[in-house]
């Protein structure tokens, strides 16, 4: 009986969080060091290839809500970014889809970095833009007291429509580097017909990371980042180390502060790159029943090289 209440109470928690949309925004990755175009704009042309990058995360699998339905986070994303010279500096486009209960979110990013060199290594600074479609189910919010609720009675699905911006900053030498991103800075606001008004809030990022080649085994690198991530009332912290072998194969530990030890694995074939993780829920959710959280990510770099244009030669046998 404790455990029903405990269980109920979590989700009537997360509806409240939902219908308020006043609970964190952003989206969570665990294997945010191999995808950090999804949240920085300086990121932008950095890697001086063409990269693009798939993730897909289903968090708290099994999480349902009373009548069965998955109610769990779930995410994708793919971000595409390239160095561009003209510009001096690179350009990225991230699309999201996002999903949390009830709310669907679909979100177009475009970026841009102007890069230059700076305390022996480079920098890369630039702005974004973001336009958010935002869909809320309002018809399965299912009142707490009996009888039902004279305020949700007839309601059903509304969008809205939410431009933003953000803005970038990324260092990058050769074994370091280091992010500071702000996204969402205009905290811009929509309304879901008369249902309700949606606020953005502010997302405050710092990351960054460092590779050490271990000396008497050169074929491995540990490679130690973190990452910080605030709304202003909420702030998260994660503390990650990866082992590589050859720049093939790595594997590591995550640990995200009061809610989550998370296990990685990859490897890197050719331009792709392949990587797992499985985040062990630490937190309160835990005790609902949930089976922990799964992502993927799939990155494929590659360069095109625009000064191998092929030359005509004429020959005089055929003018």
């Amino acid at each position: 009986m404790i455990y029903l209440i405990k269980k109920i109470s979590l989700l009537v928690v997360l509806i409240v969080l939902v219908s308020s949309l006043k609970a964190q925004q952003e989206l969570q990755f665990t294997q945010y060091m191999f995808n950090q175009m999804a949240f920085n704009p300086g990121y932008a042309g950095s890697s001086g290839n063409i990269s693009v990058t798939g993730n897909l995360r289903e968090q708290w699998v099994g999480f349902k809500d009373m009548e069965g339905e998955k109610i769990a986070p779930s995410s994708q994303s793919i971000t595409v970014d390239a160095p561009i010279d003209f510009l001096h500096g690179g350009a990225g486009l991230t699309i999201i889809n996002d999903k949390l209960g009830y709310e669907k979110n679909i979100a177009l990013r475009f970026a841009y970095a102007y890069q230059f060199d700076m305390f022996g290594g480079q920098i890369g600074v630039g702005p974004q833009i973001e336009l958010t479609s935002r869909t809320l189910d309002f018809s399965k919010l299912k009142p707490a007291q009996a009888g039902g609720d004279p305020v949700l009675d007839g309601l059903k699905e509304e969008q809205a429509m939410v431009f933003d911006v953000g803005l970038g900053a990324f260092y990058k030498a050769d074994k370091f580097y280091l992010g500071l991103a702000l996204n969402r800075l205009l905290g811009s606001k929509a309304s879901y017909s008369d249902e309700g008004v949606f606020s953005n809030k502010m997302h405050f990022y710092v990351n960054g990371g460092y590779d050490y080649q271990l000396p008497d085994y050169p074929l491995y690198t540990l490679q130690p980042s973190f990452m910080v991530k605030s709304d202003g009332v909420t702030t998260q912290v994660d503390i990650s180390c990866l082992v590589k072998y050859d720049n093939k194969f790595w594997g590591g530990l995550s640990y995200r502060y009061q809610d989550a030890i998370a296990f990685l694995l990859g490897l890197r074939y050719k331009q792709f790159q392949v990587g797992y993780s499985y985040d062990l829920t630490t937190s309160d959710i835990s005790r609902v029943g949930t089976g922990g959280s799964h992502e993927i990510f799939v990155n494929y770099s590659f360069n095109l090289n625009f000064d191998r244009i092929p030359k005509s030669y004429h020959n005089t046998r055929f003018l």
